[in-house]
């Protein structure tokens, strides 16, 4: 958030603490640098000091200094630099799932707990990935007027799905949370569902979802949806080995991270298989730029990170307030 300042006190903290609300005048300062549910952020203002202020926040760096807590979300990098500035921090509260854009390891050594919502976005994610299926192989219109019956019945010839979903083999890369219930949706609705893990899933938790290694996935999917984590080795896991077995007519979804997928080599791919199709919701920088290779191809179809865009999941993700509240009251949590 941005508070302008004009004619007000020149404390460089003043941009930031023109954010304060109510709490309690000496309890734990909590920083808050993305926004959040109403609700849940009202929730832990009354129970400590809480600040909205973004990093690039002229105030900032000064209440970092004396920060306990910190809640961010998506877009806040907590590294080391920025730890570095914040020796009397106690827990970083990440309103989300993946922990990409924190160093949980840097936490650990200084003795600071992270916690999240593991699975407060699982739900919003699948039907997401589900909506992007169902706009790739229904092709519908809507009408806004009426239209002769010539029309109506040239509509009616144009207009047909090549493929319904039970005639589709899905390729689950990654079988974690959002995976499985993924399979369990595609089962419900009769798609044939295949899985790669780096891990073993104990069959009752695969939901029908049968393993394969990983080139058989990718050559065997009518449907490749990718719910991979963030660690360093995923970064161009999908790049032009794996691309060059997929089905020429094949769907690729990301919802997951974008850099596990090379951009290049997706547009090399998708340039010679006009017929295939990609649905990107993540992307290697975000927002992109106009000299992402993907962006120019009309079967390359980008999304500005709106999976987890229900206000049910946003308030799921919220409530990771309670958690932080958790370490500062009592030093416990269920840490990463």
């Amino acid at each position: 958030m941005v508070i302008h300042t004009e004619g007000r006190s020149a404390d460089p903290r003043e941009t930031c603490r023109a954010a304060y609300h109510g709490g309690m005048p000496d309890g734990p300062l909590v920083l808050q640098t993305e926004p959040l549910d109403d609700e849940a952020t009202t929730w832990l203002r009354d129970r400590c000091r809480l600040v909205a202020c973004r990093t690039d926040d002229p105030g900032f760096q000064a209440l970092l200094a004396e920060a306990e807590g910190l809640v961010v979300r998506t877009y806040t990098i907590v590294d080391a630099q920025l730890l570095a500035a914040a020796p009397r921090l106690r827990v970083v509260g990440r309103a989300g799932v993946g922990l990409d854009n924190i160093d949980v390891e840097e936490c650990r050594q200084r003795g600071i707990a992270v916690v999240s919502t593991p699975d407060a976005n699982t739900q919003a994610v699948v039907e997401y990935v589900l909506a992007l299926l169902c706009d790739a192989l229904r092709p519908r219109a809507a009408l806004d007027h009426a239209v002769s019956e010539e029309e109506w019945r040239r509509l009616r010839t144009e207009i047909v799905g090549q493929r319904q979903l039970d005639e589709c083999t899905l390729g689950i890369l990654g079988l974690g949370r959002i995976g499985r219930r993924l399979a369990e949706v595609a089962r419900a609705i009769g798609m044939r569902v295949l899985f790669n893990d780096l891990l073993p899933i104990d069959p009752s938790a695969r939901h029908g979802a049968v393993p394969v290694p990983v080139e058989a996935l990718f050559e065997r999917s009518d449907v490749l949806s990718v719910h991979v984590d963030g660690r360093a080795s995923n970064r161009h896991f999908v790049g032009e080995a794996l691309l060059r077995r997929l089905r020429p007519n094949s769907v690729l979804i990301n919802t997951s991270r974008g850099f596990v997928i090379d951009p290049h080599a997706l547009a090399a791919f998708l340039k010679d298989h006009s017929s295939a199709l990609a649905l990107l919701d993540v992307h290697e920088r975000e927002p992109f730029t106009d000299r992402d290779p993907l962006l120019p191809l009309p079967n390359a179809h980008l999304f500005p990170h709106l999976a987890s865009r229900t206000a049910t999941a946003t308030r799921n993700m919220s409530w990771v307030v309670r958690e932080v509240w958790e370490v500062l009251k009592n030093g416990q949590a269920s840490r990463h």
